[in-house]
């Protein structure tokens, strides 16, 4: 993250002088000179998405079939605003036909394992009930989302976690500065706890029972992207160690925790893909041999896919891993509807045996929850500084996702 606001997924991109569009012929990114992703013919995606979006063919079959996941990845509301997010889920989101609700709520619960870790604006049981209960009303599945291993800082102020367990801290020698920068001579972006140390899993697992308890989730997605610290050579506990393999036994060890309860563990995808012969970089990919990750972890690890300023076509790497994978947009509405033109491509013309594992869409908001139901209606100015519009973004994959339904 780069700001309050919004998410460092799409901030750790660099900048696009403007935003992408329909009327060219290709979607030009950052380095996409040498990106294998970097430019991609508009055009034919175009044509396909008319055909899949409006014909006969995909009507055939119930929604559920066509598209399994139609997600929202957003932060949980304030508690001033949980009504007016639960009224937003059943006059919306539910007459939209999202039916995955992934909540961002990190330390905003009111946990009572280590009630020190709570953030200011913890939401009491009360509270995610009245969620919980409005997403049921229309079957959307709520998925709570703690951010585990990385994003465990932000700019010069610890999380909860580490503010309140300094010793986890996989970098303790590395200080938060009271201004950030971003590059630095630390290379901190946000700070990891240390996936070694032999007493942070007791804290940790209890902070993801309770979450998957109150929200009644049969998943949980512990976040995991952008882990820039990982067997840092200062760490007395990871020096030397193979990243990939402790990225692996991280991502196992929480898997094998949800898994003994009957529940799925639900990641980011960046860290398991080659940022340098994807030429996708450091942010949307890994640079730093975590990637052989992807090999390592188990199958049935859900993969959550975002890439914001193009389409970039690496579900069907995640996908050929036997690992169940989700496109994320964010705030190209153009970008979104070719995430989903591919993910309905792939699953018509992929084998049976890898048909489900191309899962669905997901749009993510990286605003909190009030900005942007404000914008959904039109209360606030949409557009984003850096160019695009997630609310727009979402609508226009949403409507794109209508069409699949309309002659159902």
């Amino acid at each position: 993250m780069l700001s309050a606001d919004e998410h460092s997924h799409e901030t750790g991109c660099r900048a696009i002088n403007q935003p992408i569009g329909l009327s060219s012929n290709r979607v030009v990114a950052a380095d996409s000179h040498h990106s294998l992703f970097g430019t991609m013919g508009l055009r034919p995606l175009i044509f396909l998405a008319a055909a899949l979006l409006s014909g006969p063919v995909a009507a055939q079959e119930p929604l559920d079939e066509i598209l399994p996941v139609r997600g929202l990845s957003i932060a949980a509301p304030a508690p001033e605003h949980v009504d007016e997010f639960a009224a937003f889920i059943q006059q919306e989101l539910i007459p939209l036909q999202v039916n995955t609700l992934v909540l961002r709520v990190d330390f905003d619960y009111e946990y009572e394992s280590y009630p020190e870790v709570r953030g200011d604006e913890a939401l009491s049981k009360e509270e995610v009930r009245r969620i919980v209960d409005a997403a049921r009303s229309g079957s959307i599945r709520v998925i709570p989302l703690l951010n585990l291993l990385g994003h465990q800082s932000w700019h010069g102020t610890a999380k909860g976690l580490l503010r309140e367990f300094p010793e986890f801290d996989e970098t303790p020698h590395i200080e938060l500065p009271e201004e950030f920068i971003w590059p630095n001579e630390d290379e901190l972006y946000v700070k990891s706890y240390c996936p070694l140390h032999p007493d942070v899993h007791e804290v940790v697992f209890a902070l993801v029972d309770e979450l998957v308890e109150v929200f009644e989730a049969d998943a949980f997605h512990a976040g995991m992207d952008e882990v820039f610290y990982i067997g840092h050579d200062q760490c007395s506990r990871c020096a030397g160690k193979d990243k990939a393999e402790l990225f692996a036994d991280e991502v196992t060890r929480i898997r094998d925790h949800l898994a003994a309860q009957g529940r799925e563990l639900w990641i980011w995808g960046d860290r398991l893909l080659d940022g340098e012969t994807t030429g996708l970089g450091m942010w949307e990919a890994s640079t730093n041999d975590t990637f052989r990750a992807i090999d390592l972890i188990p199958r049935d690890v859900v993969i959550t896919d975002w890439h914001y300023t193009r389409a970039a076509p690496t579900a069907p790497l995640f996908a050929m891993k036997g690992l169940r994978v989700i496109s994320c947009p964010f705030r190209y509405p153009e970008v979104a509807t070719e995430q989903l033109a591919q993910m309905l491509m792939y699953r018509r013309n992929t084998t049976p045996q890898t048909r489900d594992l191309f899962a669905g869409v997901m749009q993510t908001i990286w605003s909190d929850a009030k900005t942007f139901m404000d914008q959904y209606y039109g209360r606030v100015d949409t557009a984003h500084p850096r160019g695009g519009d997630q609310a727009a973004t979402f609508k226009a994959l949403f409507e794109s996702i209508g069409r699949l339904d309309v002659e159902n």
